[in-house]
């Protein structure tokens, strides 16, 4: 049986949950979880990685169980979800790390990779996007609504956050859905029902454009640093396409890319296969 503690860090007075598991002088991977998920995502994958690796795994401000201020008090950006996240990785001693990133942890992960490329020992990526062709026609009423952030455009995405719609992202690509338990998107919602936690998602939604605007510093700081990089990808994503794993040869020609048959939340359906490729990668 793996210990995993689940934790608390108080970072400049907001509560942010995170789950360790390992010895704390093993090689450190920190894993950051995506939209609308939390920690709990890697539930499995954790104990498949924790008897090699100290894993360090939190929730992201206004996701699963950190605090989410009410609005008016926090600015829900990706620029401060990392300014967090970073912080939080001093407050612990993580001076040098991988990372795994998947969705909205992409973004966060590349930052603080922007920021301190010292620390950063490899970057394994699981549908966690960096470049603009692998955003799909899905992103079509989202970038409508960067372009023009009317109510109406508002409305417009926000399916994105309905019961049904996570329950989807879950199992879209996927060839046998038995294989998706409900304990991912069933807590998801719960943690998406939570008064005002949809007006904060959509504030998310719309500042997802300053990842996009961000994607060529990313990919300077992959030619310029050049982090060993595994891209292992869902390749029926709805939302981040193959062309988008690929993309990262052209920036790290060294970039392991492999595929899976499967959706979005990848490790729902491949974490031991996810696990063995991530342990081949960061002891070769």
């Amino acid at each position: 049986m793996t210990h995993i503690a689940y934790r608390t860090a108080d970072v400049d007075g907001l509560q942010v949950f995170y789950r360790e598991a390992g010895a704390p002088d093993a090689p450190t991977l920190l894993l950051l979880h995506g939209f609308p998920s939390s920690s709990h995502m890697f539930r499995e994958l954790i104990p498949l990685l924790a008897d090699r690796f100290h894993i360090v795994a939190p929730d992201l401000p206004g996701f699963g169980k950190s605090d989410m201020p009410a609005r008016s008090g926090f600015d829900y950006t990706f620029e401060h979800m990392t300014d967090v996240i970073d912080r939080l990785t001093e407050l612990l001693g993580l001076d040098r790390f991988a990372l795994y990133v998947f969705d909205y942890g992409a973004p966060v992960g590349f930052r603080i990779a922007t920021r301190h490329p010292e620390r950063i020992t490899a970057i394994v990526t699981q549908n966690g996007n960096a470049y603009e062709e692998g955003l799909s026609e899905g992103w079509a009423p989202v970038q409508a609504y960067w372009k023009e952030p009317s109510q109406a455009n508002r409305e417009g995405i926000r399916t994105m956050v309905q019961p049904e719609t996570t329950v989807w992202q879950y199992t879209h690509g996927v060839p046998d859905e038995t294989r998706v338990g409900p304990d991912g998107y069933e807590l998801d919602n719960h943690y998406l029902a939570r008064t005002g936690a949809d007006e904060i998602q959509l504030d998310i939604f719309l500042d997802y454009a300053s990842n996009v605007a961000l994607y060529p510093k990313f990919q300077e700081y992959f030619r310029t640093s050049r982090p060993p990089l595994l891209a292992v990808w869902g390749k029926n994503d709805p939302f981040f396409l193959p062309a988008g794993a690929e993309a990262f040869k052209r920036d790290l020609p060294d970039a392991d890319v492999r595929f899976l048959d499967t959706g979005h939340f990848a490790l729902e359906t491949h974490a031991a296969e996810i696990a063995g490729a991530i342990r081949e990668f960061l002891t070769s």
